[in-house]
């Protein structure tokens, strides 16, 4: 049987154009003479000039003796070329402009270029007014430095650019006979394009690079080339320096113990701080695209550590990466672990009931196991449930429907032959979400500018990927987010029993991003609309993670709540009442309406105390696997 080709086989030289692209011009014998326009440098500085190019052209030379023994070795997920192309089908769809509209772009092209020019006492429109008076007609934070305005070819420049790419967007707005998801995806493709296309991203388009390559003598390209390399070797864009943080040292250190696991997961219980807890104790699913601990990021961040702190026992779910001994998990393994966690802590508390919490992911599937708990009348092991950013109609999904027709369906396929998709494939789909701050300001900054990377625990976290069982993945992109079956009643069934939204009464409460582009506020709002039981649904300021992670100690963002019923999100915005800073008030208060008694915390309640066999200390092992 012919071995199946991988479909990305004519994109492994992309990391190879993106270098050249970058690095190329500036790889061969410099000339800082022609560079600087300084005929007569001292000795010292040709030396630096010297030192500089000698080290580019040896990096240069490597990564081509890299690429040229094992091409497939230096694997771009990092790299958005690949992700750009496989997305611009659609954009083929655009037509070619007009006779007069071509005219007219060309007519408005030139009014822009004699405005600007004018600005610096230049061409028809000349004025009076110094460079500092300079007020050109477009804004844009990629070209706040004040360098981009102080020469008038950099000012044309940018400019140019920001005047195409929205001519660009306004043809793809006007091209008729598009389905809503073909002109979406079109949409997205074109921005794409453009953020790519900034003259931003290209050393020699780019005054601030040049200053700083001129002032370092060619340093900042050569600091940027070993980022590069080393990014491509690890086939990942890098945010943050990766060896600022040690799980369980300076990151994920709220004290517990794993006291169960699974090949499928690890059940964490965190240490009390309190002498007294609620009876009723938390389990929190996170989502398995990630790692747990963006909900204990560090001492003032964790949400574990201040829920514990509230007095509530806190259990934590840690998902274990998939590997090609998870090649035939699904979605029904997903659901039976929730079920199953819930039981050991019903068991191992000798209590009735838990609070539950779902995250994202995770919190559509803690949705499907209610439903599956409601049909079999096993609801009581559950007393309440939470839900973080969770989606369960996916209609108004956002961008990542573009992702998720029958071609995209299947490249995500035969990009899992081991029965797992790498998660630096994820990474790189949720970075081309946000292009310019994910992508293009790392490759500027690291890249171009030679900075170092920052210690920040936040992007240390994004970094920190996880590999997906492809059985599942296809299942979860199909079913829910391209037919959307959850929300249809008994049209999906788990572990052999249908189940109904529409049969759930467990009280809930919903949580929502204001500013969230992976679960947007509106498609988070609908799941209000699908339970048969009370649900109270708050609007947090801010995106997917900082909507979520904002601890009241930080006095960051608002939240907004109502008494009324709204029947739509409009209506909520309508009549909510704004309240500064973090909802996690709010939720605790919520919680412990639900059951408020109290136990101490005593015997089990303590992992690892006198009696109590445990496995390891949190975070433990399979946070770590890779």
């Amino acid at each position: 049987m012919a071995e199946t080709p991988d479909p990305f086989t004519n994109l492994y030289e992309q990391p190879a154009k993106l270098m050249r692209a970058l690095f190329a011009p500036m790889t061969g014998a410099m000339d800082p003479a022609a560079m600087t326009g300084n005929q007569s440098m001292g000795p010292e500085d040709m030396q630096a000039w010297a030192e500089s190019s000698a080290q580019l052209q040896a990096l240069w030379a490597q990564f081509q003796a890299e690429q040229m023994s094992n091409p497939q070795a230096l694997v771009p997920y990092f790299d958005p070329s690949r992700w750009i192309a496989l997305a611009s089908d659609w954009y083929k769809q655009m037509p070619i402009a007009q006779a007069e509209q071509q005219q007219a772009l060309w007519d408005e092209g030139m009014k822009l270029w004699s405005d600007v020019l004018g600005q610096y006492g230049l061409g028809p429109k000349a004025t009076d007014s110094a460079t500092d008076d300079v007020e050109l007609p477009r804004k844009d934070r990629r070209f706040a430095d004040e360098k981009w305005r102080a020469h008038p070819a950099y000012a044309l420049i940018h400019q140019t650019y920001l005047f195409l790419a929205e001519r660009m967007e306004q043809m793809a707005d006007d091209i008729t006979g598009l389905s809503p998801q073909q002109r979406e995806q079109l949409r997205f493709t074109t921005r794409a394009l453009t953020e790519a296309a900034s003259p931003a991203n290209f050393p020699l388009l780019n005054p601030v690079v040049m200053e700083r390559t001129l002032e370092t003598h060619g340093q900042n390209l050569v600091k940027g080339m070993e980022h590069l390399l080393a990014d491509t070797r690890r086939g990942q864009l890098s945010h943050s320096d990766a060896d600022a943080f040690t799980l369980g040292e300076n990151i994920a250190t709220t004290p517990g113990k794993v006291v169960y696991e699974t090949p499928l997961y690890q059940l964490i219980q965190y240490n009390p701080s309190t002498d007294e807890v609620l009876s009723t104790p938390l389990v929190i699913f996170p989502p398995w695209i990630n790692r747990f601990y963006i909900l204990d990021l560090n001492e003032k961040k964790s949400f574990v550590k201040w829920a514990v702190e509230q007095g509530v026992t806190v259990f934590m779910v840690s998902w274990k990466s998939a590997d090609a001994s998870m090649k035939d998990v699904v979605w029904d393994d997903y659901v039976k672990a929730q079920i199953d966690a819930i039981d050991q802590i019903r068991e191992r508390l000798d209590v009735p009931r838990v609070h539950t919490i779902g995250y994202c992911v995770a919190g559509t599937t803690l949705a499907a196991t209610l439903a599956l708990l409601h049909r079999r009348s096993e609801e009581h092991r559950v007393k309440s449930a939470t839900f973080f950013t969770a989606q369960v109609d996916f209609e108004k999904a956002g961008e990542l429907l573009n992702f998720v027709d029958d071609q995209q369906l299947g490249t995500v396929k035969a990009l899992s032959p081991d029965g797992y998709l790498d998660g630096r494939y994820m990474a790189a789909t949720f970075n081309l979400l946000r292009g310019t701050d994910l992508i293009w300001n790392y490759v500027v900054n690291n890249y171009l500018l030679g900075e170092e990377y920052p210690a920040f625990d936040l992007l240390h976290w994004n970094g920190d990927v996880t590999n997906l069982p492809a059985k599942w993945h296809q299942q979860y992109l199909r079913d829910l987010y391209r037919d959307n079956l959850l929300v249809k009643a008994d049209a999906l069934s788990i572990d052999g029993t249908s189940i109904d939204l529409g049969l759930v009464e467990t009280p809930t409460y919903v949580q929502a991003g204001k500013e969230d582009h992976i679960a947007p506020a509106e498609s988070v709002w609908r799941m209000t609309e699908q339970f048969s039981g009370p649900v109270k649904f708050i609007l947090a300021g801010s995106g997917h993670i900082a909507g979520v992670v904002n601890p009241p100690s930080s006095g960051k963002y608002q939240y907004w709540t109502t008494d009324a019923e709204p029947r739509t999100l409009a209506d909520f915005r309508e009549t909510a009442e704004e309240h500064p800073g973090s909802w996690w008030p709010d939720w605790i208060e919520w919680l412990r309406s639900q059951d408020a008694t109290t136990v101490p915390a005593t015997g089990k309640r303590k992992p690892g105390s006198k009696g109590d066999k445990t496995i390891e200390d949190a975070p433990g092992r399979y946070v770590i696997t890779r």
